[in-house]
């Protein structure tokens, strides 16, 4: 049986950088698999971002919004099985837990009670801690599997560091809990925490007097607690071994880290000798533990940072999964996949539909069709009455008017029976009032559709507009009443023949088209030459910028600049550092530590 932790900086990102979900899972070759930092809200588990043929998952996500952590951390457990019921695969969990504090709303509508352990707390505190997706349980039968997000907290981030302090109290409560019930416990995931120098590139003297990696090691066996460290106890002198590298910084490079990402274990073996004093789950059933370093973001035979390999980006996370491989672990009595399963996510599954509900869509849609019939009869209706029997000349002028009527009375109806269709259908019916023959319809849709369809692109303000003797002879027919003219008064009219052009109104339309092109031509320079010197300018304030950047003291190379991030007086400020990537400072190869601010200081708001 193998087990992976990764810490993935985002599930989406992995998944388009592998293709999908199945093929980033089935990359790490797990029975189970633990990701952390996937940065999904609830309302964004969809069926391509937590479901896998041939695999369960089991999600917790951030609840809080506080400090602008919506969709912030999250972790989720995939566990690889043939059959999500009926199964005595170990693989399948038997129970899954959102969270570790047992107050979670685990979608019921009731509320939970608080985990055996814990009493102690208040509730708030237990919801504070759980509330940011850190933690998902899964018991496997012969253990417990916690999937951990260890808070983040800066030295002088006072809030952050209570917190920290808070989650790692409670968690270690629980695990007591669980010990004393006889449990074996997996701890595995991005804990933020390196235990020792050996852990850290730049371990300072002080390093290890920090209380939290103070508290990391007073929960190993060797200084008295019931956890082993498991890739130290395969891995106990190896140097180098790094989990986590900065992005910003290149750190990938000169593999400049630091190993934050572990799996703990704690418990006795599952042997039934009577003598179990040399005997514990480690030394019995774990197999090896180590770094997949080939997953890596940066890898060798990569452009270097500073001979152009700072502009190529690199896929992948900032961390490498760490796994184990465990051996003669039995199966367990046959189970089903837990409820927190994300298979019955209703984002996944879909909300279940009640018969009321059945019957009011149905009933919805025969009124649909009913609409539609409708307006197709009448439609069909309308057809028939033509404009010609509506206005034939010499026809009594009752018949006239009863057509006209009849036509008013049966777009009224359209209009009445549906307002959707109303909006969408025109009735472009001639009707005769008082003599004179307008053209109505029933909305002002079309107008606005081709108010719309007539807007101008740029493009044609430079191209030539061509008048033709056939827009004059449209303009002078139709008048400016919007009247139609009658047959006698068309037939009348003498044609003007298209190449007739010695016409004075002729000539005059054709001396104003030249003279708006010649304009046009005008412009179209002017504004090309506009570009031209913005341009130009452009490139000045280039490579007056790329004199202004100084040089590192050791490469003499142009340095990078970076902006203050961090809240305090120099919020905002620009500076310059070596371009080169962060590595030992015994590497002349490696970044120099050269820093110069710049000269421009931060607004005072």
């Amino acid at each position: 049986m193998k087990i992976v932790t990764y810490n993935v900086n985002g599930l989406r990102p992995r998944i388009a950088q592998f293709g999908s979900l199945l093929k980033l899972l089935n990359s790490l070759g797990a029975d189970v698999i633990c990701f952390q930092e996937t940065k999904l809200r609830r309302q964004e588990l969809t069926a391509d971002l937590v479901m896998a043929e041939g695999y369960e998952s089991f999600f917790s996500c951030t609840r809080t919004s506080e400090r602008g952590r919506t969709g912030y951390s999250g972790v989720a457990t995939f566990c690889r099985v043939n059959s999500a019921f009926s199964s005595d695969e170990v693989a399948l969990p038997v129970v899954a837990e959102e969270g570790f504090t047992g107050v979670l709303d685990s979608g019921k509508g009731e509320m939970n009670a608080v985990a055996e352990g814990l009493e102690e707390f208040s509730r708030d505190e237990l919801l504070k801690v759980d509330g940011e997706g850190r933690c998902v349980i899964t018991d496997h039968g012969h253990f417990v599997l916690f999937n951990l997000y260890g808070p983040r907290a800066g030295g002088d981030d006072t809030e952050r560091i209570e917190f920290k302090l808070k989650f790692f109290k409670i968690l270690e409560k629980r695990w007591e809990s669980l010990l004393r019930q006889g449990r074996r416990i997996f701890v595995v995931g991005d804990l933020n925490i390196a235990p020792t120098s050996l852990d850290r590139c730049d371990a300072q003297p002080d390093f290890e007097n920090n209380q939290f990696r103070r508290w990391f090691r007073s929960m190993l066996v060797e200084n008295g607690g019931s956890f082993f460290d498991v890739f130290r106890a395969k891995n106990p002198d190896r140097r180098e071994a790094y989990t986590c590298w900065s992005q910003s910084s290149g750190a990938e490079e000169f593999n400049y880290g630091s190993r934050i990402d572990h799996i703990l274990c704690a418990g006795v073996c599952l042997h039934q000798e009577q003598d179990l004093q040399s005997h514990n789950f480690v030394t019995c059933h774990v197999k090896e533990c180590d770094i997949l370093t080939q997953f890596k973001r940066w890898k060798p035979g990569n452009s270097l940072r500073w001979k152009g390999g700072q502009n190529i980006k690199l896929e992948g996370s900032d961390h490498a999964p760490v796994y184990t491989s465990l051996l003669e672990i039995p199966s367990v009595s046959q189970h089903s996949t837990p409820s927190l399963s994300a298979r019955y996510i209703p984002m996944v599954r879909g909300l279940q539909q009640t018969i009321v509900s059945l019957l009011i869509k149905r009933q919805a849609a025969e009124q649909v069709t009913t609409d539609e019939n409708f307006i197709k009869e009448s439609s069909t209706e309308g057809e028939r009455i033509s404009p010609d029997q509506c206005c034939t000349p010499g026809a009594p002028s009752g018949d006239s008017c009863s057509s006209s009527q009849n036509s008013e009375v049966l777009c009224s109806k359209i209009y009445e029976h549906s307002s959707t269709f109303a909006n969408e259908a025109t009735c472009n019916t001639l009707v005769t009032l008082g003599g004179e023959r307008k053209k109505t319809m029933c909305s002002n849709e079309a107008k606005k559709k081709a108010k719309r369809s007539s807007q101008l692109s740029l493009r044609s303000f430079f191209q030539k507009s061509p008048i033709t003797s056939n827009s004059v002879s449209s303009s002078s027919v139709i008048s400016s009443k919007g009247n139609f003219p009658d047959s006698n008064h068309l037939s009348n009219e003498t044609p003007v023949p298209e190449n007739q052009s010695g016409s004075p109104k002729q000539c005059e339309l054709n001396s104003s088209a030249s003279i708006q092109d010649s304009d046009e031509v005008d412009v179209y320079s002017l504004d090309k030459e506009k570009n031209n010197f913005a341009l130009l300018e452009w490139q000045r304030l280039q490579q007056v910028m790329q004199n202004s950047i100084p040089l590192c003291k050791r490469h003499s190379e142009p340095c990078v600049a970076r902006v203050v991030r961090k809240r305090g007086p120099n919020f905002g400020r620009r500076f310059y550092v070596c371009a080169r990537a962060e590595g030992p400072a015994s590497n002349p190869e490696a970044n120099c530590n050269y820093f110069k601010w710049a000269s421009s200081k931060p607004r005072q708001k």
